[in-house]
């Protein structure tokens, strides 16, 4: 697999960064005018427990304000997303990860998310999360470790 980091990352200039994780045929790459965003939009809002109905409006505005991550297979189609909230110098939160179930299987979500993780090393954050239903263990591959502190966090929910 091929990583790619492109300039779009407007805080710190990097350039095409390429890195061969395999020979496999798919690439990563952050370049949000490659995103398929009718395709994301389709797996969020049909298919991802967490997502479920998003609109295409809420999916367009949260790929333009975040750090965005597509994997792109042998055919140059799109087959995987995730995508990170930060700004860049203290936080991130790494959200809406999604691969193809017919891609699923192959280490893609793992590799994704080792992408992610290296991407954000060079901001040295204090804090990168995420949350999940059912992927600890893949996330705890990359480096991830359970809140050790649940009690200091709180979440503002949707106002009524």
């Amino acid at each position: 697999m091929t990583t790619t980091t492109r300039s779009e990352d407007r805080n710190r200039d990097e350039g095409d960064n390429r890195q061969e994780d395999s020979d496999d045929g798919y690439e990563i790459d952050t370049d949000p005018g490659r995103l398929d965003v009718d395709l994301v939009h389709h797996w969020l809002s049909t298919d991802a427990f967490w997502a479920l109905g998003r609109s295409r409006d809420t999916v367009e505005r949260s790929i333009g304000g975040s750090l965005n991550f597509g994997v792109y297979g042998p055919d140059g189609g799109q087959v995987a997303y995730a995508r990170v909230v930060t700004d860049r110098a203290t936080f991130a939160w790494l959200c809406d990860v999604y691969v193809a179930p017919a891609h699923r299987g192959r280490g893609l979500g793992a590799r994704l998310a080792t992408a992610v993780r290296d991407h954000l090393a060079p901001y040295e954050l204090k804090r990168t999360m995420l949350a999940t239903l059912d992927a600890h263990e893949l996330y705890a591959r990359v480096g991830f470790v359970p809140v050790p502190d649940p009690e200091r966090l709180m979440i503002l929910g949707p106002t009524p």
